[in-house]
């Protein structure tokens, strides 16, 4: 038997990337995925073709995960289409990088809204529906820059610092009813985001990494397998760092 078989789990931000890794990954180990993005495009139809091929239910929404009224359409129509959702992973995110002192209103109002305030959205919309299971597992997707701090990304990392006391307070809430909450904190995985970086900058960065290598959007993704399976029954309120000893 599979780790997530007869289980459904919605994702967002899944087109590409983590999200995308992590999709995968639930559905090798017998999840039904629902996942979302800003828009529908190729990546998220290619997406649902690789979901599928796995012999799973799979769809791909639409969907802005900073709009309050969004996240509410969005979780009703998975929980229709599917029948129940299991898994929440909140994986949106975006970053404008900048010193404090260059950084615009809008860039710090834009990074909040889409990286914790979508948290907010989504969580209290899928509560609802874990509520009546009296079973979930509500996984976030924070960062070790929201641990440490780091230069040029205040509200990058104030985003992700408030995704942890989201993750923690939500536990003590929601712990009564079987509902489970935790946080994954990744820190440098290759992407197509960081493989824009340029390859000396990338080579400093794994110098300062005890593993001394990035990480690839499959080690997060298992860390998810385990906070969404029953591996980690008992465990809640918690933060894995994935980041090859970055965060000690």
């Amino acid at each position: 038997m599979k780790l997530l078989d007869g289980k459904t789990a919605l994702i967002t931000g899944a087109s590409r990337g983590i999200g995308k890794a992590i999709a995968l990954r639930f559905a090798t180990e017998g999840a039904n995925v629902a996942f979302s993005d800003i828009r529908r495009d190729e990546n998220m139809e290619n997406l649902e073709k690789e979901l599928e091929a796995f012999g799973v239910q799979a769809k791909g929404y639409a969907s802005d995960a900073s709009s309050f009224l969004d996240g509410e359409k969005l979780v009703e129509e998975v929980a229709k289409d599917f029948g129940r959702i299991d898994i929440l992973v909140n994986n949106a995110g975006i970053t404008r990088d900048n010193l404090l002192m260059r950084m615009t209103e809008a860039d710090w109002d834009l990074v909040l809204q889409i990286n914790l305030k979508s948290v907010f959205n989504l969580t209290k919309a899928v509560q609802k529906v874990m509520l009546k299971q009296r079973f979930g597992s509500i996984i976030n997707m924070s960062s070790v820059v929201g641990v440490n701090g780091n230069a040029g990304q205040s509200n990058y990392s104030a985003s992700k610092a408030g995704m942890i006391g989201f993750t923690k307070s939500i536990a003590q809430e929601l712990g009564s009813r079987n509902i489970r909450c935790n946080a994954i904190a990744p820190g440098f995985i290759e992407t197509e985001m960081t493989h824009k970086l340029p390859e000396d900058v990338r080579i400093e960065w794994a110098k300062k990494i005890p593993l001394r290598r990035g990480g690839k959007p499959e080690d997060v993704a298992n860390a998810c397998v385990f906070f969404a399976s029953d591996l980690s029954a008992y465990v809640t309120g918690q933060v894995i760092s994935v980041c090859g000893g970055m965060s000690m």
